[in-house]
């Protein structure tokens, strides 16, 4: 298998969607409760817009398919 050299923006935007996809998982954990206790997760807008401007910084908005390769490449368990 051929190995992927990131550039710094690319690994800034792989770095930024986990920090989202942790945070998206942690508030559905935290929403595990008993039914009607607490209120539905939500997501920090400051997490979501750090994830889009590296993506945009990166070059991969709109381009999912080379940035999901290049996040399988980094880190397959994502």
């Amino acid at each position: 298998m051929p190995t992927v050299l990131m550039t710094d923006r690319e690994r800034t935007a792989v770095q930024a969607y986990l920090r989202l996809l942790h945070t998206v998982r942690a508030a559905f954990d935290t929403a595990a409760g008993p039914p009607g206790g607490g209120r539905p997760p939500a997501v920090p807008p400051s997490v979501l817009a750090e994830a889009e401007q590296a993506l945009a910084e990166a070059g991969l908005a709109g381009n999912e398919e080379e940035f999901f390769r290049l996040l399988q490449t980094w880190c397959p368990e994502a």
